[in-house]
C-alpha cells in the first residue's frame, strides 16, 4: 500500500497534486464556493446552455415522461424515443447520411478507432491529440505514427514512407483543447486524397463553435471529405455524451463492433432531451455561436492591452503559457483568492515546461467582466514575474 501514498507525496512535491473541487452552479459562468461567488473561466461550457431555458425544459418533461434512467444497454432495452430524434438532427446538421449517439467523447473515440482500425491498419496521429484518441489508437492494435503538432509536410513524409497492408487513418482533434488552435482540415485532406487515408476528426471543442457551429469540416467546408466526425454533446451543447457522424454504413458498421457503444448503459432521457434542445437552439439561429465568437476576441484583445502574450486562433481557448507546474498553480491560486477560477493545466496534460493557464470564454459572459477578469489576471501573471 505504500505505492499509493509515495505516488501521491511524489505529485504533491512536483505541484502536479490534483483533487476535487465542489462547485456551486450560479449560472452559465459563475458558481459559488462556500456561499462565495466566482467567475467561471475555466469551462468548457461555450455557448451557456446549461442554463437555457428551453434545454432545462426539456429536461424537465423527459424525466416526466421517461423516468430517470435508460434501464439498459442500447442494443437491449435503453434505446428511448428521444434518440431517434437526436440522431437524426445531428446528422441534419452536420450534413451527414447518420449519426449515433455515445456515453462520452472518451467512450467514443475509443469505440471508434478500435472497431475501425487493426493489427495490419496504420493510424497517423498528431502528437497533441487527446488521450482518448491515444488509447483508442493503443487499443486497436494499429501501428501508430506521431506526426509533429499540424506539420503538413512531416505528415506526408511518414504517411508517404510507412508500410501499410491495411488501411491508413489520419486523426486530429478539430480544436485542441489545451492550445485552442485548429488543425489545418483542407490541407489534412489533400494529403488523405493522394494516399488514400480516412480522415477522422474530434469536434469535441470545434462543435458548437466552428463551421456556424457545425465543426470543423464545415470551417473548412470539406464536410464530404471527412469520413469521421465525432464530437460531444458535454460541452457547447451543454449536456453529456458524445456523437459519431457520417455515412450510414459507418454508423451500422459501429453499432455492431464497437464495444464501448455495446457493452454501455444508454444515457438517462433527459441527459438525451437536454442535448437535442441544446442541439435545436445552435440550429435555428447563429446568435450564440457569433456571441462567443466576438468574446473570444474581446478577452484577447483586453489580454494583450496588458501585455499578455495570447493566441490568435478562432475559438474560445486562451491559454497562457508559464512554464513550471508550481508557477502555473501559484498564479491560479492568486486569481481564486480574487474570485476567479480559471484552469492550471500541468503535465502530464502538457509537456514539462509548457505549464499553463487555461482560460475558456463562454457566450454566457458579460464582456465587461471579461474586462476586470483580463487586468487582474495580467496583474497576476506580473506580480508573479511573468512579462
Amino acid at each position: 500500500m505504500n505505492f499509493f501514498t509515495e505516488y501521491i507525496d511524489e505529485m504533491k512535491s512536483k505541484g502536479l497534486y490534483r483533487q476535487n473541487q465542489v462547485y456551486q452552479p450560479i449560472s452559465a459562468s459563475h458558481v459559488a464556493i462556500d456561499g462565495r461567488e466566482y467567475l467561471m473561466l475555466a469551462s468548457n461550457n461555450y455557448l451557456g446552455l446549461t442554463h437555457n431555458d428551453k434545454v432545462k425544459a426539456a429536461a424537465i418533461e423527459a424525466i416526466e415522461r421517461y423516468g430517470t434512467g435508460a434501464g439498459g444497454a442500447r442494443l437491449t432495452t435503453g434505446t428511448h424515443p428521444l434518440y431517434e430524434a437526436l440522431e437524426r438532427d445531428i446528422a441534419v446538421f452536420k450534413g451527414t447520411e447518420a449519426a449515433v449517439a455515445f456515453n462520452t467523447g472518451y467512450m467514443a473515440n475509443l469505440g471508434i478507432i478500435s472497431a475501425v482500425m487493426g493489427k495490419e491498419d496504420v493510424i497517423f496521429s498528431d502528437e497533441l491529440n487527446h488521450a482518448s484518441i491515444i488509447d483508442g489508437g493503443r487499443l486497436s492494435g494499429a501501428t501508430r505514427v506521431i506526426f509533429p503538432h499540424s506539420d503538413m509536410a512531416k505528415l506526408e513524409e511518414l504517411i508517404k514512407n510507412t508500410p501499410c497492408k491495411g488501411k491508413r487513418m489520419i486523426v486530429v482533434d478539430g480544436v485542441f483543447s489545451m492550445d485552442g488552435d485548429i488543425a489545418p482540415l483542407d490541407k489534412i485532406v489533400k494529403i488523405a486524397k493522394e494516399y488514400q487515408a480516412m480522415i477522422m476528426v474530434d469536434d469535441a471543442h470545434a462543435t458548437g463553435v466552428l463551421g456556424r457551429g457545425r465543426g470543423t469540416a464545415a470551417h473548412f467546408g470539406v464536410e464530404d471529405e471527412v469520413t469521421i466526425q465525432m464530437g460531444t454533446l458535454s460541452k457547447a451543447l451543454g449536456a453529456e455524451g458524445a456523437y459519431v457522424a457520417g455515412k450510414k454504413e459507418l454508423i451500422d458498421f459501429l453499432i455492431n463492433k464497437a464495444r464501448s457503444y455495446i457493452f454501455s448503459t444508454a444515457l438517462a432521457p433527459a441527459t438525451i432531451a437536454a442535448a437535442h434542445a441544446a442541439l435545436k437552439e445552435v440550429m435555428n439561429s447563429s446568435a450564440l455561436v457569433e456571441r462567443l465568437a466576438e468574446n473570444g476576441q474581446f478577452m484577447r484583445d483586453e489580454l494583450m492591452k496588458y501585455g499578455v502574450n495570447v493566441n490568435q486562433a478562432e475559438t474560445p481557448i486562451i491559454p497562457i503559457i508559464v512554464g513550471s507546474a508550481q508557477k502555473a498553480t501559484s498564479i491560479a491560486n492568486t486569481l481564486n483568492e480574487q474570485g476567479i477560477i480559471l484552469s492550471a493545466i500541468r503535465p502530464p496534460t502538457v509537456p514539462v515546461g509548457e505549464s499553463r493557464l487555461r482560460l475558456t470564454v463562454s457566450a454566457a459572459h458579460d464582456k465587461k467582466e471579461l474586462a476586470k477578469a483580463a487586468k487582474k489576471i495580467a496583474k497576476a501573471l506580473q506580480d508573479e514575474g511573468m512579462e
